[in-house]
């Protein structure tokens, strides 16, 4: 059975290794020295799907720097927890989206597709 792309953005296979140290939610509910390595699966211009052994809370805010070896373009960004569901290798996926991000940054997900 094959699964309908609901994505406005085409998603790229990235691999970047980032550490989430706090979350935070709106009504300033904070939950401070997690330290869970993540490991970026794939990235779109609207958000990131990453893996990690810990587990993160849906509805939940970090904040992140994204290192584009590449490009060597750097974008610090909020990130909100969408989904999670559990990977073949038995570690928590997640699905995240991009939060309050200028689109003046689409030049770098421009690169990444090509």
């Amino acid at each position: 059975m094959e699964v309908e792309e609901h994505r406005k953005s085409k998603r790229v296979q990235l691999h970047m290794v980032l550490e989430v140290s706090s979350l935070f939610k709106q009504d300033n509910v904070k939950v401070s020295n997690l330290h869970a390595p993540i490991e970026i699966i794939n990235i779109s211009k609207s958000g990131i799907g990453f893996e990690t052994e810990s587990i993160l809370p849906i509805g939940y805010y970090f904040n992140a720097r994204l290192e584009f070896v590449k490009s060597g373009e750097a974008l610090n960004c909020v990130v909100r927890i969408l989904r999670q569901s559990k990977s073949e290798n038995g570690k928590n996926f997640y699905g995240c989206e991009f939060v309050g991000m200028a689109s003046v940054f689409d030049y770098i997900f421009d690169e990444i597709e090509s």
